[in-house]
């Protein structure tokens, strides 16, 4: 301890002694930063990422698009719901499909105006049309008449017509008068 208030004074000495103005030596310069990822390559990364997106676009709606849809030939479609019906009990309710399938089969088959027409209307519409020919319309005019009467008629005793049968023999009567009018042409 009887050291200790000497060196406190010489602790000063020292300090004053000390240049304190003098400047460190200096580090040598760094030399030019090079340029970061962004300033050399953004420009590219923001092009090709609007790219991507654009064709990503592109694939997805290519994806999603709906499907075109395959439209069926009349006859194919009358003779699939024909199909259907065959071995049905005979009520109304059959020989009214049976009836509305046939109609749907002729207009689009033959080309009618799909207006909603009565069986008469209907009838005089297919002795109307030169594509059809006159012993073909009177077949199915008599055959719907005949649905219209059955349907329509109280009593129901008479025998079974065998419609979906009759209807499948009148659709490929009609193809074959098709075949005929197409093979002129």
């Amino acid at each position: 301890m009887k050291f200790l208030p000497a060196t406190f004074l010489l602790s000063f000495t020292f300090a004053k002694a000390a240049d304190t103005n003098a400047l460190p030596a200096l580090a040598p310069a760094y030399g030019e930063m090079p340029p970061t990822f962004w300033e050399q390559h953004g420009t590219s990364v923001i092009v090709g990422g609007f790219a991507f997106v654009i064709l990503a676009m592109l694939v997805l709606w290519k994806l999603f698009q709906p499907k075109p849809a395959v439209i069926l030939p009349p006859e194919f479609l009358a003779r699939d719901a024909l199909a259907k019906l065959i071995g049905r009990p005979e009520d109304g309710k059959l020989l009214s499909d049976v009836s509305q399938i046939l109609r749907r089969y002729v207009i689009a088959a033959f080309i009618f105006p799909a207006a909603e027409l009565t069986t008469a209307e209907f009838c005089a519409a297919l002795v109307g049309n030169e594509t059809i020919g006159t012993e073909l319309a009177g077949s199915i005019s008599n055959f719907l008449r005949e649905c219209d009467e059955r349907k329509f008629s109280p009593t129901k005793s008479a025998p079974p017509i065998n419609a979906a049968s009759r209807a499948l023999e009148l659709i490929a009567l009609a193809e074959k008068q098709r075949e005929r009018v197409q093979g002129t042409k």
